[in-house]
C-alpha cells in the first residue's frame, strides 16, 4: 500500500462511516507493538522487513531498552479496500478507511494507560500468546473492554511457537487453541453473568418494595406475599469469540502472517464445490471431511474412522508443512514445490537464503499477509463511531440505568441526540472527552519544527532561480559584458526572508489526548472545560473557559497540525495547560451537558517516595517538574506532606523508575535525591492468649480499660479499647466510599488533598492517610449502610466470644469513624446520661466545617445532668473526637493508621472538688476553657495509646498478589526467591497442554523491591512476575514478644536470637520517621589485644 501524507489523512476524518477507533490490549510481551509495526509498514511509515524490530510506537528510550510499552501511543493509518460489485459486474468499488490505532501497555504498573486508551476507542484487538494462554492482565483488559463497552476481536498470536518451541502436531495444536478459546469465552461469560445478576437483583428489589407498599395499603400479612424470582432471559450470543463469526484471528506477528477462517473458506469453496458461507461454519469445530463421499461429517457419524477435523486438515496442515520444509527440515526442493503450488513469486535469492526467517517471511507475506488480515477484521468486525456511540454513550451518561445493547436509551434532548448520532455538522454542539494529558518537548511541536519543502515547492524555487539567472545575463549583455555561456556561472542574488524571532524551544508542552463525540472543532474556538467534580446542579462551579490554540493529528512520535477535527476522531489538543489536571470534558454549550470525566483506576498507587533536589536552591525546579509530572501521568499522585516533604505515589517499582527518570531528564532537569520506597502499614490489636480481664490496684477490670485525668485534674476520662470483629473491619474497609459520602453530606465540605499544582481535583477515596485502601464503587445511602452494619454486628454477636455483649445496640451509639472520618475504627459513646444525634442522621448542611457539624450535633444532644455545671461534656465533645482522629491516624507502634479497633468512651467525670482555689472559692473554669480543651485532646490520645497497648498489638502488611509462569526446570529457584522474601505460595497449576506452571503467591510489598530482577536473574529470564496490590493482611506476630516460658527460654535463650520480623518492620518505620528506637549497638564487647609481647 503506498505511503500517504497527513494532509490526505486529515481529509478522511470527515467521513465518519469509514473511521475506526481501535486499541490493542494484551498481557505484557504478548506482541502488541510487533503487531502495530506490521500495520505501520502498510502505510510506508517503516520498512516491512523491519516490522517487529523497530518498535516504532515505543518512542521512549527506556521502552526500547526494556522492550515493553509504558505509555499509550496513537497513530492514524490509511486502508484502501477494493471490492467487486458482483459476479457479473466486474467494476470495482473502492472504499478508503481511516484507522486511529492506540497501542497500550501490558504491564500491570501501567494499567491506568489501558483505561485511558479504551475510553477513547470503539473496538479493541485483544492479543493472547497461544503458549502462555489467558494471563492475569488478559482478564483485566477484557474486563476494561467490557466496562467501556468496547467491541473486541481476539488475536491468537505467536502461533509459530506451537511449531518451533512446543513442537505440537496440528491435531494437538487445534486442541490447545480450542482450550484457550474456551477459557477466554468463560471469562466473557463471567462478566455477562455478573451484570445480569446485578440487574436482576435491582429488578427484584424494586418489585419487593412495590409489593410492600401495596401490602401496607391493603393491610395484608407479609407471609402471604409472593414474589416473582424468575430470571429474565438475555441473549449472550454476541459476546463470545467464534472463528466462524470472523472475530478470531490466528497470527504470528514476528513472522508477519495471520489468517481468519474466511480466507481458507474462500480458497476451498471452489475446489470442494461448497458454498463459502457453509464451509466457513464447518472449518472450526468437530466437523470432518469425508474424501470418498465429499461430504462433511460430525463426530457421531465417523463410525470409528480416524479423520482429522477440517480446521486441521485444510488449515493447520498447510502451515505446518511450510514450517517443516523451511525451518525444521530445511528441504529446499519441497519448499520450491510448496511455493509453486501456492502460485507465489519468491525471489531466487530468498529461496537460496540460509536465513530461514527471511524465506519464511517472504512466503507468508504473499500467502497470508498479517496487515491485510488484521485491517479486514478491523473494518468488518469493529463498528464505526456512529454505531458505537449509539450503544456506548448512553451507558457512559447514565451508568446506573439498566440498558440493553439491542434497545439503547432514547435521546432526551438535542445534545444527547447529537452525541448518539455522532453529528459532525457545523451546527452540532461540540462535546469532547480528554482522557489524559501527555508531555511533548517544545522543539517537536509542528509549529516549532522546520517544515520540509514539497516536490512542487522545490520545482517552483528552481524555476525562480533560472528566471533570475536569465534576467541577470540579459542585463550583462546589454552592457556588453561577458557572453551568455559565462553568465550561467554568475551568482544569483537570493532574497533572504526576514529572520523570525527566536522562540524558546526548551521545556515540555502538555497536549490533551482526546476524542470528539459530536460537532466540528476548529482552532480558535472557545470551549468550556468541565472538571471531574462538575455537577449540572451547580453549573458555575468546577468550570473554566479556554480558547483552542492548536489541534494535532497524532502520528506516533510526531504531531501534525490540523485546522479542524470532525466528530468521531481521536486527536491532540493544545491550550489546556492549567485547566485540566488528569482528564476532563470539553463542550461548547452548558445546556443538558453531563460530565464524562473520571477514569476508575484498577490499581491504586501504593509505593511512595519522598523527593528532594541534590542542590537545595533548585527546589522551585523540582516543584515545577512535579506539577508537569502530575499532569502528564494519569496514575501518579503528587502530595505535599504536612512535614513539607514532596511525595509521589506510584503503582509499582517500574512505574516509580519511569517517573523518576522523567523528572530528572524531562520535567525538572535536575539531580534528584529519592528516599527509600515508603510502604504503608496498619496497626491493630488482637486478644491472642490474653484474658478478657486483668487485675489493677487489686480489682479485676476489663482488659483495655484506661482511666486518665487531665493535668489540671478538672476532668477524668474513662476509655476502653476492644478489637472489632474481622467481618466488621472488612465491611468498613470495603465501604469507605459510603462513609466518606455520608460525612460529606453531613458537613457539605469535601476534603482537598494538598496537590503540588494547587488544583482542586477530585480526592481519591481509596487514599486515606496518603495510602490506598480497598473500597467498592457502589455508594449506599445512610439508612442502607446502617442496616448492613447492624446485620454485621448481629452476625458477630451470634458467633459469640468474650466481646459479644458489647455489640448489642452499638450502631446507634457510633460517635465517629476514624482516621480522617472514613477509616475502619469506631468511637462509641457510652457516657451515662449523654445522648448524641445518630451518626447516620443526615441533614443538608452547607459550608460547615467539621467543628460546626459537631456543634450541630451538640444542639441535638441532651444530658440528664444539670446544665448549670461550670464545665460540661458539650464543651469538650469536639476535642474528644479530634483526639480519637489523631490517635487512629498515628498509632502507638510506628505512627501508622489503625484498623479494626473500637474505642468506647465509658464516662467523662467532671471533678467539681478540684474546681476551687486554695480558699475554697469556685474557679472561673470558662476563662481557662481553651487550655482545658487542649489537655482533653492530649488525654484522649494518651488513653487511646494505653488501652491499645493493653492488648497484643499486630502489624498489617500491604500485600502483592504475585503471578508467575515458569517451566518445571526453574520452579525450585522461583520458590527459593519467594520464600527468601517472606512470601507464601497460594496455588500452583500446570497449564493444560503446555509445560508451564502457573504460580500464584502473596508477597509483602516491603519485600518486593528488586523482586522482579532477582527472579529473572535466578531463572535466566525464564520467569517474569506480575505484582498486583491486593490489600492488607495481618502479620500474626507480636512486635514486643519476648520468651517467658521455660520451653521458650530453653529453645531461644534470654536474648531470643530468632529474628522478630514484626519488630524489625516496626523499628524500620520508626527509624525512618525519626522516632525512638531501643537498640543496642554493641553487645558483650570484649577488649582485644593484638600487640606482640
Amino acid at each position: 500500500m503506498p505511503a500517504i501524507n497527513s494532509t490526505q489523512l486529515s481529509s478522511l476524518q470527515k467521513n465518519t462511516k469509514n473511521i475506526r477507533n481501535i486499541c490493542i490490549l494484551a498481557h505484557v510481551d504478548h506482541g502488541k507493538t510487533t503487531l502495530s509495526d506490521s500495520l505501520l509498514a502498510t502505510n510506508g511509515i517503516i520498512s516491512s522487513k523491519m516490522a517487529g524490530k523497530v518498535r516504532y510506537l515505543d518512542s521512549r528510550q527506556d521502552e526500547q531498552e526494556r522492550g515493553i510499552t509504558m505509555e499509550s501511543s496513537a497513530i492514524s493509518l490509511y486502508f484502501k479496500l477494493v471490492k467487486a460489485k458482483g459476479s457479473q459486474d466486474t467494476t470495482p468499488i473502492t472504499n478508503e478507511y481511516l484507522i486511529n490505532l492506540i497501542d497500550s501497555p501490558g504491564h500491570v504498573d501501567f494499567s491506568s494507560e489501558v483505561s485511558t486508551a479504551s475510553r477513547l476507542c470503539d473496538g479493541a484487538l485483544v492479543l493472547i500468546d497461544v503458549v502462555e494462554g489467558v494471563c492475569t492482565q488478559t482478564i483485566n483488559v477484557l474486563r476494561q473492554a467490557w466496562i467501556d463497552k468496547v467491541r473486541p476481536v481476539l488475536v491468537l498470536n505467536k502461533m509459530d511457537r506451537l511449531i518451533v518451541e512446543l513442537k505440537l502436531t496440528p491435531q494437538e495444536a487445534y486442541l490447545h487453541l480450542n482450550r484457550i478459546l474456551e477459557q477466554t469465552n468463560a471469562v466473557m461469560a463471567t462478566f455477562f453473568t455478573g451484570d445480569w445478576m446485578e440487574d436482576e437483583g435491582k429488578r427484584v428489589k424494586i418489585e419487593i418494595l412495590d409489593e410492600k407498599e401495596n401490602n401496607e395499603s391493603k393491610e395484608r400479612d407479609s407471609t402471604t406475599t409472593t414474589f416473582d424470582w424468575s430470571v429474565q432471559e438475555r441473549d449472550d450470543s454476541d459476546i463470545y469469540f467464534d472463528p466462524c463469526k470472523g472475530n478470531v484471528v490466528f497470527s504470528s506477528a514476528v513472522e508477519g502472517w495471520a489468517f481468519r477462517i474466511q480466507q481458507f473458506a474462500g480458497i476451498y469453496a471452489k475446489k470442494l464445490g461448497f458454498s463459502e458461507s457453509v464451509l466457513q461454519k464447518c472449518l472450526w469445530g468437530d466437523y470432518y471431511f469425508d474424501p470418498k463421499t465429499k461430504r462433511v461429517l460430525q463426530q457421531k457419524h465417523l463410525k470409528g474412522r480416524s479423520l482429522k477435523p477440517m480446521f486441521v486438515q485444510f488449515v493447520l496442515d498447510n502451515i505446518w508443512a511450510v514450517y517443516n520444509s523451511v525451518v525444521i527440515q530445511q528441504d529446499r526442493e519441497r519448499t520450491e514445490k510448496i511455493v509453486a503450488a501456492l502460485q507465489l513469486k519468491i525471489l531466487p535469492r530468498d529461496l537460496r537464503s540460509r536465513d530461514t526467517h527471511t524465506l519464511l517471511s517472504a512466503i507468508f507475506f504473499q500467502w497470508l499477509p498479517l496487515s491485510t488480515c488484521i485491517l479486514l477484521a478491523i473494518v468488518g468486525q469493529l463498528p464505526p463511531p456512529k454505531d458505537a456511540q449509539r450503544i456506548r454513550l448512553p451507558k457512559i451518561l447514565y451508568p446506573n440505568t439498566e440498558q440493553k445493547d439491542s434497545e439503547p436509551l432514547a435521546a432526551t434532548n438535542a445534545l444527547e441526540k447529537a452525541l448518539y448520532t455522532c453529528d459532525a455538522s457545523e451546527e452540532a454542539p461540540v462535546v469532547a472527552y480528554v482522557s489524559k494529558m501527555f508531555a511533548v518537548p517544545a522543539d517537536l511541536l509542528p509549529e516549532n519544527r522546520r517544515q520540509p519543502m514539497s516536490a512542487e515547492e522545490m520545482r517552483e524555487k528552481g524555476r525562480q532561480q533560472r528566471a533570475a539567472r536569465a534576467q541577470q545575463a540579459t542585463e550583462v549583455e546589454k552592457e556588453e559584458g561577458v557572453p551568455w555561456t559565462d553568465a550561467m556561472a554568475l551568482p544569483v542574488p537570493v532574497e533572504e526572508p526576514e529572520p523570525e524571532p527566536i522562540k524558546d524551544l526548551q521545556g515540555e508542552h502538555l497536549v490533551g489526548f482526546a476524542r470528539l463525540y459530536s460537532g466540528t472543532l476548529k482552532v480558535g474556538q472557545t470551549l468550556y472545560v468541565l472538571g471531574p467534580k462538575y455537577d449540572p446542579a451547580t453549573p458555575h462551579q468546577h468550570i473554566s473557559e479556554i480558547k483552542v490554540q492548536s489541534l494535532y493529528l497524532i502520528m506516533g512520535r510526531e504531531l501534525e497540525s490540523l485546522n479542524e477535527v470532525s466528530a468521531g476522531n481521536v486527536f491532540g489538543i493544545g491550550g489546556l495547560e492549567g485547566h485540566i489536571l488528569k482528564n476532563g470534558t470539553l463542550t461548547s454549550t452548558l445546556e443538558g451537558v453531563k460530565n464524562m470525566a473520571g477514569v476508575h483506576l484498577e490499581q491504586a498507587p501504593i509505593v511512595r517516595v519522598a523527593l528532594e533536589p541534590e542542590d537545595p536552591t533548585e527546589m522551585d525546579k523540582l516543584v515545577e517538574g512535579l506539577r508537569l509530572l502530575n499532569q502528564a501521568d494519569p496514575c501518579v499522585q503528587v502530595l505535599l506532606q504536612e512535614t513539607g516533604e514532596h511525595v509521589i505515589l506510584t503503582a509499582g517499582e517500574l512505574h516509580l523508575e519511569r517517573c523518576l527518570r522523567d523528572l530528572k531528564e524531562r520535567f525538572a532537569k535536575i539531580e534528584i535525591h529519592a528516599s527509600e520506597p515508603i510502604v504503608p502499614f496498619r496497626e491493630s490489636i488482637v486478644s491472642a492468649d490474653l484474658t478478657a480481664t486483668k487485675e489493677k490496684d487489686g480489682v479485676m477490670v476489663p482488659r483495655g480499660t484506661s482511666e486518665v485525668r487531665i493535668q489540671t485534674k478538672y476532668a477524668t476520662l474513662k476509655l476502653r479499647a476492644v478489637p472489632l470483629p474481622g467481618r466488621v473491619t472488612s465491611f468498613l474497609t470495603s465501604h469507605a466510599t459510603t462513609i466518606k459520602a455520608i460525612v460529606d453530606r453531613k458537613t457539605a465540605k469535601k476534603k482537598v488533598h494538598s496537590v503540588v499544582s494547587g488544583h482542586d481535583e477530585e480526592s481519591d477515596i481509596k487514599t486515606v492517610g496518603s495510602t490506598p485502601i480497598e473500597s467498592t464503587d457502589k455508594i449506599l445511602s445512610a439508612q442502607e449502610f446502617q442496616k448492613l452494619l447492624v446485620h454485621e454486628f448481629d452476625m458477630a454477636r451470634k458467633e459469640g466470644g468474650p466481646f459479644a455483649p458489647l455489640w448489642d445496640g452499638i450502631v446507634d451509639q457510633i460517635w465517629a469513624f476514624g482516621p480522617r472520618d472514613v477509616g475502619s475504627n469506631l468511637l462509641i459513646n457510652r457516657i451515662p446520661g449523654y445522648v448524641r444525634k445518630s451518626f447516620f442522621h443526615v441533614d443538608t448542611l452547607e459550608n460547615k466545617s467539621t467543628e460546626q457539624d459537631i456543634q450541630e450535633d451538640q444542639k441535638e444532644a441532651h444530658t440528664e445532668k444539670e446544665r448549670d455545671d461550670a464545665l460540661s461534656i458539650l464543651d469538650i465533645d469536639f476535642h474528644l473526637h479530634l483526639g480519637f482522629q489523631i490517635s487512629t491516624l498515628t498509632g502507638p507502634l510506628c505512627a501508622e493508621p489503625l484498623t479494626g479497633v473500637c474505642y468506647i468512651v465509658q464516662d467523662v467525670v467532671m471533678n467539681k472538688e478540684e474546681m476551687v482555689d486554695s480558699n475554697g472559692e469556685p474557679i472561673e473554669v470558662k476563662s481557662r476553657l481553651g487550655h482545658i480543651q487542649g489537655q482533653i485532646i492530649s488525654v484522649m490520645k494518651e488513653a487511646c495509646r494505653q488501652s491499645f497497648l493493653d492488648w497484643s498489638p499486630r502489624l498489617w502488611l500491604a500485600m502483592y498478589t504475585c503471578d508467575i509462569q515458569a517451566s518445571a526446570e526453574v520452579l525450585g529457584r522461583v520458590y527459593g526467591v519467594i520464600s527468601k522474601r517472606k512470601g507464601r505460595i497460594v496455588s500452583e497449576d500446570l497449564k493444560d497442554g503446555t509445560q508451564f506452571w502457573q504460580i500464584r503467591a502473596l508477597l509483602p510489598v516491603i519485600e518486593s523491591f528488586g523482586f522482579s530482577d532477582e527472579i529473572r536473574k535466578r531463572t535466566s529470564g525464564a520467569a517474569s512476575p506480575q505484582l498486583v496490590f491486593s490489600g492488607f493482611e495481618m502479620m500474626n506476630e507480636d512486635p514486643f514478644w519476648v520468651p517467658t516460658t521455660e520451653e521458650e527460654l530453653e529453645d531461644l535463650g534470654e536474648k531470643a536470637d530468632r529474628d522478630n520480623l514484626a519488630k524489625k518492620y516496626m523499628e524500620t518505620v520508626r527509624k525512618r520517621k525519626g522516632m525512638f528506637v531501643e537498640k543496642k549497638l554493641v553487645e558483650h564487647a570484649e577488649k582485644q589485644r593484638t600487640l606482640k609481647k
